[in-house]
């Protein structure tokens, strides 16, 4: 049987296996944690002494645990350990002993994080009960749905400190009307997680102790389907809205026949007809050209 090892040192890595297939595959770090179960990558950030900080270590174990996915993942469930998703941006590795060349390495890696996120195949749910603020609102707003409480909070307070939230604004003014997206950049005041639902930045809002159930209910929703049309849709659903809408249109007639083509789509169909349960080749495989 193949070795499977993970390429982040000092790492603990605990695979559980039945037959030949991996069940469930296990990581730990002083930074995070992964558990994938039941088609669902699980990652928390479990750094809670400083509130889950975005550091530059914090980010490339992010971005490790996002980008390499085994094929048998079909949604990513992010969140965090403590009473914070994120504080944000690590401001120790920000001062002026670091250095400019320090400090553009961080954004960059920040920022290729994001947008890594956005065209992964997979949708990443956001499991938010607590701060997220500055660059942990913007992982968040960069997630494909988020689900939060009422205790939670999001805010860009970058400007309080003397730098303002220019790359959190990005990801948040995409997920916001501009009028509230500037509220919270030039304030800096927190948003309820009640505040966020009704702007557009949180998808839905449960009770504490229903957020686990809730965030199983939505990920199994998605394993349930094809990986490879949740993939073109996820893909096309972003690339669509930069598009004016007639070239939206246009666009979204030739993914929808080429959605069809697939093999899976084909079998979506004709499990609707003759009303059974599809099977999946989760693949990017054609029934027709």
């Amino acid at each position: 049987m193949a070795t499977i090892s993970c390429r982040i040192s000092q790492a603990r890595v605990t695979l559980l296996r039945a037959g030949s297939s991996i069940r469930s595959c296990r990581f730990s770090s002083s930074l995070t944690s992964v558990h994938d179960a039941e088609g669902v990558r699980n990652i928390t950030m479990t750094a809670p002494k400083t509130r889950n900080a975005l550091s530059l270590g914090m980010l490339h174990e992010l971005q490790e645990h996002m980008i390499r996915l085994p094929a048998e993942i079909r949604c990513v469930v992010l969140s965090g350990q403590g009473p914070a998703f994120s504080s944000g941006h690590n401001l120790k590795e920000l001062t002026s002993a670091r250095g400019r060349q320090h400090h553009q390495l961080v954004f960059e890696t920040c920022s290729r994080l994001m947008l890594d996120m956005q065209g992964l195949d997979v949708p990443i749910i956001a499991q938010v009960d607590g701060v997220a603020a500055a660059a942990g609102c913007q992982l968040a707003a960069s997630c494909d749905i988020v689900l939060a409480t009422p205790r939670s909070s999001f805010s860009t307070p970058g400007g309080s400190i003397g730098l303002f939230c220019s790359t959190p604004g990005i990801a948040v003014s995409r997920a916001v009307p501009r009028r509230v997206a500037a509220h919270l950049l030039l304030t800096g005041l927190p948003m309820s997680g009640e505040e966020a639902l009704r702007a557009g930045l949180v998808s839905r809002l449960v009770e504490p102790e229903q957020l686990q159930r809730e965030t199983a209910h939505t990920a199994a929703a998605i394993v349930r389907k094809s990986r490879a049309v949740i993939a073109l849709g996820k893909r096309f659903f972003y690339q669509q809205l930069e598009l004016p809408i007639e070239e939206a249109y246009r666009l979204g007639s030739k993914v929808m026949v080429d959605n069809i083509a697939l093999c899976d789509g084909q079998e979506g169909i004709r499990s609707f007809i003759d009303k059974r349960e599809p099977t999946w080749t989760h693949s990017d495989e054609k029934a027709h050209d």
